[in-house]
């Protein structure tokens, strides 16, 4: 990307703005991804949901029979209810023991179908990941997408463990219920609903509070986390420049936003909890004292099947009922209290879900290409035979799709560009007819201000980006017709901000290919005047590397992104302010190993340092996306330009 060049913010980030809400079918969806992963073991857990719900609201049905039996009992004596309540009471253990056999059950799977579900979500995204243009992480901030592989996940872990199969259960619970007391009463039935209407009230109302600012206190954690991740980051910065108190204050200032949020979250959902457990309790009441009165007036019980007197066998049933349906309404309550309560959980799940999803749904990098490179011999007449035998030899192999001929063209790293035009935009185009050619063999180097495009160029020869206008041939051959696997095997780059991983020395320099020997790594490594200062290292090739390398030197980590590119072999090296982190002295010995490795090849260079491009066959320099200049360093002073502007000091380089 050209430098100085501001890139857009991805939209909803967790550090660039508020996070989004989920979208509409993000529920749908996501059963939809659950079932396909685990559909049979999610069937056994619904089933066995079912069973432990109803059997959770069955005891009010157990205790208005043994409350009858019981009273006939007084009335016709022990011996005439005995059977009925010896039934009554192994019915109770046998639903009672299915119920615990269930929730085991549910339990157990739920824990690894839960686990399932995140491995295969946290392997799609990263899968995904892998086939994402670079276009994608320039407009992406990195917190942004690693706020999706863990506070997301998270999220969506508490909705499929907890949530979803506690929202399930609870609603068969309130459905179970509903159907048992409307067929005990009607009377009483009609005084839940009142009581229903008015909890989903308080619900919706301090409910929706509460997810907003649980929404808001995501948003405030992220903008803190990523503050703390920046300052760590900058720590010499910081007390280079005695910024500790402005530092403290803006670590304050974020971190007393987070207070607020995660306060005024925290009051709504808490105070949630305590109004419906006393909204309950005086439905309770209410009950009571409706069934006391419906008693004392002797009002006909009316049922689903119609009016029920009040008197079997000189006994009062409606007292019976009445007193079963307290505790109903009483879990009637606690169950809608229940999902009240997950209501936080719910929401922030199906937010971290659509997040995740929006991930999933990005376009992954398109590749038309059909020219593969494949390894070769070459004989004595220029006959070029494919070959699965390493022989040292490349060539790109062009199926003809007219006439379905196949033809072989050796890898040499000619490259040419032809009015060519870019802009990461439409609308605003950053090279304008560009247009050159590099030899095998040849160096070229681009030299000019901050956001010229020379980094752009280097970008569209990988194809990290595709051109707007004009051509770009390899060999011969159109790049668009290159598999862009095949093509970024050919080229070998070392970049200005060098990026190491975890693992030994010796791993990082084979990373640039991972079939070559140690031998191999070593010459890579001598060839870059890497191996002096890997010598000296308390376990030499062996020793282990850390947060980016962060026990070696800035210019000992760019010494080893250059062995990482030699031991490639690649016949095209691209070469980005690959000087730029290595003092004077290191760079001339750097320069040397270059100069060896571009034999034969064609390097493409991206200097400040002017004293780096002098011996180029071509310099180029650019401004403002155009090639104002070319030729060789003589060439170019003995015109009296830009260039040599630049390389008297009357000009310098931003």
């Amino acid at each position: 990307m050209a430098r100085g060049m501001a890139m857009p913010r991805g939209k909803g980030g967790m550090k660039g703005g508020p996070r989004p809400k989920a979208k509409k079918g993000t529920m749908k969806r996501l059963l939809k991804f659950l079932f396909k992963t685990n559909g049979k073991l999610l069937s056994i857990v619904l089933v066995c949901l079912i069973i432990s719900a109803i059997v959770s609201v069955s005891s009010s049905i157990f205790l208005e029979n043994l409350i009858v039996q019981i009273g006939r009992g007084l009335n016709l004596g022990l011996d005439a209810v005995w059977n009925n309540l010896l039934t009554i009471f192994i019915s109770m253990g046998c639903v009672y023991f299915a119920g615990i056999l269930c929730s085991f059950i549910y339990t157990r799977l739920m824990a690894y179908i839960t686990q399932k579900f995140l491995h295969e979500v946290r392997t799609d995204i990263f899968n995904k990941m892998q086939s994402l243009p670079i276009k994608f992480f320039d407009t992406h901030k990195t917190g942004d997408i690693m706020s999706t592989f863990t506070n997301d996940t998270d999220a969506l872990r508490q909705l499929v463990s907890q949530s979803i199969p506690q929202l399930f259960s609870v609603s068969i619970s309130i459905v179970t219920l509903l159907i048992i007391m409307f067929t005990s009463s009607i009377w009483l039935s009609l005084l839940i609903f009142v009581g229903v209407f008015v909890m989903f009230s308080v619900t919706k109302m301090v409910g929706g509070n509460s997810a907003k600012y649980f929404i808001r206190q995501q948003q405030s954690l992220a903008l803190e986390e990523g503050y703390i991740e920046e300052i760590m980051h900058g720590q010499k910065v910081v007390k280079a420049f005695c910024h500790e108190d402005e530092t403290i204050n803006g670590f304050n200032d974020k971190n007393e936003q987070l207070f607020h949020d995660a306060e005024k979250a925290h009051a709504f959902a808490n105070i949630l909890g305590p109004i419906m457990n006393n909204l309950g309790n005086i439905l309770y009441v209410l009950i009571a004292f409706v069934g006391g009165l419906l008693v004392f007036f002797k009002i006909p019980n009316l049922t689903v099947t119609g009016f029920q007197p009040l008197y079997i066998d000189g006994q009062l049933t409606f007292l019976a009922t009445i007193m079963a349906f307290l505790p109903r309404s009483k879990q009637f309550a606690g169950n809608v209290n229940q999902i009240s309560q997950q209501i936080n959980s719910i929401i922030m799940g199906l937010a971290g879900a659509s997040r995740l999803f929006d991930l999933m749904d990005q376009e992954p990098e398109t590749d038309e290409g059909y020219v593969t490179l494949v390894r070769c011999n070459i004989a004595d007449d220029g006959t070029i035979t494919e070959t699965e035998e390493r022989t040292g030899h490349w060539a790109w192999k062009h199926p003809h799709k007219a006439d379905g001929s196949i033809t072989y063209t050796e890898l040499k790293g000619d490259i040419q560009m032809f009015d060519v035009d870019f802009g990461y935009v439409p609308e605003k185009i950053v090279l304008h007819n560009v247009s050159l050619y590099a030899h095998p063999g040849q160096k070229i180097a681009f030299v000019g201000a901050t956001g010229a495009g020379k980094t752009t160029i280097t970008n569209l020869i990988n194809r990290f980006y595709d051109i707007a206008d004009g051509k770009i041939r390899y060999d011969g051959i159109n790049i668009n017709k290159i598999k862009k696997s095949d093509l970024r095997r050919s080229l070998g780059i070392v970049l200005q901000d060098t990026n190491l991983f975890t693992g030994t020395v010796m791993e990082n320099i084979r990373y640039g290919r991972l079939s070559a020997t140690d031998e191999e790594c070593i010459e890579a490594a001598k060839l870059a005047y890497a191996d002096d200062f890997i010598s000296r290292l308390p376990n030499g090739y062996n020793t282990m590397l850390t947060a980016d390398g962060g026990n070696l030197s800035q210019g000992q980590r760019q010494l080893l992104s250059i062995a990482r590119a030699a031991v490639k072999d690649a016949p095209v090296m691209i070469l980005d302010e690959a000087t730029s982190s290595i003092d004077t002295r290191t760079e001339s010995l750097v320069q040397k190993g270059t100069d060896r490795l571009m034999q034969g090849r064609t390097v493409f260079v991206i200097a400040h340092r002017l004293s780096t491009v002098q011996n180029s066959d071509v310099i180029m320099v650019l401004d403002n996306g155009h090639i104002i200049e070319r030729g060789s360093h003589k060439e170019l002073i003995e015109k009296r330009g830009k260039y040599y502007q630049l390389y008297t000091g009357a000009f310098e380089l931003e």
